[in-house]
């Protein structure tokens, strides 16, 4: 009977969240790079770069890649023969507790503080917890006495593009899967990897799919060997046909739009194909590890020289600069979709709960506790700072939720540009053109290197919204595309194929 100590598992998971906030998996790195050194299109290309430097220098720091530090999961593989203790007096803690205080640990360690992104109450108030908890728990008995666990940090941009269908026994699950790709968009910040379900019942497809994306990146190794069995020949398919939709890095235009398929498959109904589909975002993260009753696991950092030829900064020799605090509407009509700005001057931050709180406010007829006039507004629920930062890694959140606020924002409050990721819906896009605004994007995934451009950051308004309140930051050659120019033009190829079909 091999017996392992509740607080070794709690450690354990703590560190192992610790560890995958900033270091990314060697093969995914590896990936990237290739990716990068093939990449046709320039603008998928700089995002490329941002993301590689983003990726170095998150692990030199030791500070998170994306702000969306993810919903915590963790999913233990359990041998029959293992025994778990509590401490001596104290009865045995539940696995969901154990996980529970170690993402909690994790996500309040004082030298790496974490952001909160988990509510309670979905239905109701929906306040933040404060420290990530719950976990997403899941559980497997096998026979033995192993003590596997796999830790992950998933973000929320992959799972909203979750997708799941009832195919036919008949029907082609990579048609299925290509015709999902554009209406997913980009806000998952591509490139990824997608995990594929195939079989068993609906939740179990589900499952699949989230958990194939947790495994080391290999479609290249498959390309190179004679391949006949139908799960590696749909991997290989499925892969050269979503890359040769186009879509891109951050939806940009290009050739990788993901780094590799995944699939876990498992005995179904003969009437029924179930079908899931979950893609993972740059900001990879997840270690597995192994206990055996000696102590909390140990995580070995990769080797550095992964990063050697990575730049530690982006090149400024192009890009418009821009002093956001004598910008006027009329400057924006010289912008065009897809040029490179560097912004500097003072931005305002807000995201879905304070843009629904600004808008009801507008409704009743009250003033805004902060002018937006000629003003910007970036899409950012950022990390705490640590000692000598203004702001921790502040990347953009997906656009596309602040979309039906843009009319009334745009109209009302005299509101100048707003910054984000992935593309715009038709709503914004006509608000943006018919108020003569402008829209930009920054990485997403590249949340630490956006943060370096941020001299000072405060609170102005709505401090209980936590991550959510309206911040101020003073910013410096921050990076950002213009996605969408004041003539309503979008450089998003989900934006262009739209447009095309209308």
């Amino acid at each position: 009977m091999r017996v392992i100590a509740a607080e070794d598992i709690v450690q354990s998971i703590s560190d192992a969240l610790q560890f995958v906030s900033y270091y990314h998996p060697r093969d995914f790195v590896e990936a990237l790079k290739d990716a990068y050194r093939n990449e046709q299109s320039p603008a998928a290309q700089n995002a490329l770069l941002q993301l590689l430097i983003n990726s170095k220098l998150s692990a030199q720091a030791k500070r998170p890649i994306c702000q969306d530090t993810g919903v915590a999961h963790v999913f233990f593989k359990i041998g029959m023969d293992v025994q778990v203790r509590g401490k001596e007096g104290e009865s045995t803690p539940t696995y969901q507790a154990m996980a529970n205080l170690g993402v909690s640990r994790a996500y309040l360690y004082p030298q790496n503080p974490l952001r909160a992104s988990m509510i309670s109450q979905p239905l109701g108030a929906r306040s933040n917890t404060g420290d990530n908890t719950p976990a997403i728990v899941q559980i497997e008995c096998v026979e033995g006495d192993l003590f596997d666990v796999t830790v992950v940090a998933k973000g929320g941009g992959g799972d909203v593009k979750a997708r799941y269908a009832m195919l036919n026994p008949s029907d082609s699950v990579a048609d299925w899967v290509v015709s999902q790709l554009p209406g997913m968009g980009a806000g998952w910040c591509p490139p990824g990897v997608l995990g594929l379900g195939v079989g068993g019942t609906p939740e179990q497809a589900m499952l699949m799919a989230k958990r194939a994306l947790f495994t080391p990146i290999d479609i290249q190794s498959l390309r190179n060997k004679s391949v006949s069995d139908p799960v590696e020949t749909l991997r290989l398919e499925i892969f050269d046909r979503v890359n040769a939709l186009g879509i891109g890095a951050q939806g940009l235009g290009g050739d990788h739009t993901i780094l590799d398929v995944k699939i876990e498959h498992a005995p179904s109904h003969a009437a029924l194909l179930p079908v899931a589909l979950m893609p993972n975002c740059a900001a990879t993260r997840y270690v597995n590890f192994s206990l055996d009753g000696t102590g909390p696991a140990v995580f070995e950092k990769p080797d550095p020289e992964i990063w050697s030829d990575i730049p530690d900064a982006l090149p400024f020799t192009q890009g418009r600069r821009v002093d956001l605090d004598t910008l006027k509407k009329g400057d924006l009509e010289t912008w065009k979709a897809g040029e490179l700005i560097l912004l500097s001057g003072h931005l305002l931050t807000a995201r879905d709960a304070a843009h629904k709180r600004m808008v009801d406010m507008l409704g009743r007829g009250k003033d805004l506790p902060v002018s937006l006039h000629n003003r910007a507004i970036y899409y950012v629920g950022p990390v705490d700072p640590i000692e000598g930062e203004a702001v921790g890694p502040a990347g953009p959140t997906t656009s596309t939720r602040m979309d039906k606020f843009m009319p009334v924002l745009l109209e009302q409050t005299g509101l100048l540009l707003t910054v984000g990721k992935a593309e715009r819906g038709p709503v914004a896009i006509e608000a943006i053109k018919k108020n003569k605004s402008a829209y930009l994007v920054a990485v997403g995934g590249a949340a630490y290197l956006v943060s370096k451009a941020v001299q000072s950051a405060r609170v102005l308004a709505f401090e209980d919204l936590g991550m959510e309140a309206i911040y101020e930051f003073v910013v410096k050659d921050m990076p950002v595309t213009v996605a969408v120019d004041t003539r309503g033009q979008s450089i998003h190829w989900i934006s262009q194929v739209r447009d095309q079909r209308n």
